[in-house]
């Protein structure tokens, strides 16, 4: 009877075993599977799910086989294409709360030769009563960031926990912006700082790679911090890239909807808190850019709104159906957005509804599409056009 009833567990305890066994497979297959969906001008692309993360916030490729991928606690991963991550260490301190905590990465132009990286986060001098964002610049060696040196700093900082933007991105080879970092600074959600000289907030920062001010900025002859400015009148940038015809773009969270697309031009102002093609989220009327021609209206508006996150172009690639082709992460509309650009104008947008909040995208070396998703289970995405 003891016999019997031994078996009986045994093969019970092998039976779960096997179905535990065949469930994990098929929810790993599940998981590993590629989906396809239809874009709303009749693209389809195929998904590939990488790896998974906790409040990802950036993602970038160091080469053609490795991205790094920064979440807002405060931990950077070296991932590999297979989904493969580990840890990297020797991070600044930061103060991670709201919209802020560990921002952006991003690998020296001659990152190949000399491993530096630029490092954008959020920190605090007084246990969190204000915040500012900064941006170091470190090397990357043996799995530990090395010799922090700061690059800028968000000046003043202020009390709140939103809207530090802190998007980095670098001139082109062989443009007139070659080696020369340019950084969105946000406003902070106090709004007026954007249209004055006397801080760095609402604006993009133009700087040598070690952060000295470039002579041709500007408002060079204003001084500390107005020396800085490339352009001002922002209010949230969290998407900023150059074309591959070497021009700065950048997208722009709006208030109640008018999310913005816009050109950076040297020393233009694009107007907030004064114009935009929003409202403010209490219904308060804010006019709009064609009431004030001193302001430089966008290239492209959304009303409603698409939240964009992130913004990155195609190379030009000949039999790329893809080639030059601007791409945006959206968060509250859930998408990624594909925009085709003739002389500086959409020509035509196309939109794919993934059903989760994008929080940044980025393109790899062999011309396809990688995204994060945001939240505490933010998915590592690979985007093939099929």
């Amino acid at each position: 009877m003891q016999f019997k009833k031994s078996t009986e567990v045994l093969c019970s305890f092998i039976v779960n075993i096997l179905v535990m066994s065949v469930c994990y497979f098929t929810l790993y297959q599940i998981a590993r599977a590629e989906v396809s969906i239809a874009g709303s001008s009749g693209s389809t692309i195929k998904i590939e799910k990488i790896a998974v993360f906790d409040e990802p916030w950036s993602l970038t490729f160091i080469n053609e086989n490795e991205l790094l991928v920064s979440t807002k606690k405060g931990n950077l991963w070296l991932v590999k294409k297979d989904g493969t991550k580990s840890s990297i260490e020797g991070l600044p301190d930061i103060t991670y709360g709201g919209q802020g905590g560990l921002g952006d990465v991003l690998p020296h132009p001659n990152f190949k030769r000399n491993g530096l990286l630029y490092i954008s986060f959020v920190t605090s001098e007084n246990n969190g009563r204000t915040r500012g964002a900064k941006v170091i610049r470190a090397k990357l060696e043996s799995g530990k960031l090395l010799n922090h040196q700061l690059i800028w700093e968000q000046l003043p900082h202020t009390k709140g926990r939103g809207h530090f933007s802190h998007r980095l991105a670098f001139g082109p080879k062989g443009s007139s912006h070659d080696g020369m970092l340019f950084i969105s600074s946000g406003d902070r959600q106090i709004m007026r700082p954007a249209q004055k000289f006397d801080n760095n907030l609402g604006k993009i920062i133009r700087l040598h790679d070690d952060g000295r001010i470039p002579r041709d900025n500007p408002f060079h002859e204003l001084g500390f911090p107005a020396n800085t400015i490339w352009s001002m009148g922002h209010r949230n940038v969290l998407g900023i890239s150059f074309s591959p015809n070497d021009k700065l773009w950048a997208n722009e969270m709006g208030p109640l909807h008018g999310d913005e697309l816009n050109i950076i031009y040297k020393g233009a102002n694009y107007g907030w808190p004064l114009v935009s093609e929003g409202n403010h989220y209490n219904g308060t009327h804010i006019p709009s850019h064609s009431t004030n021609k001193k302001f430089t209206p966008p290239v492209k508006y959304w009303v409603p709104t698409i939240a964009p996150s992130s913004l990155a172009f195609m190379p030009i690639e000949k039999g790329n159906r893809w080639s030059g082709n601007a791409f945006i992460s959206g968060l509250k509309s859930k998408a990624i957005f594909r925009l085709e650009i003739k002389n500086n104008q959409i020509i035509n947008e196309e939109k794919f509804y993934l059903g989760k909040r994008i929080r940044a995208l980025t393109i790899s070396h062999d011309m396809t599409l990688w995204l994060i998703e945001d939240g505490g289970i933010g998915r590592l995405l690979k985007i093939r056009l099929m």
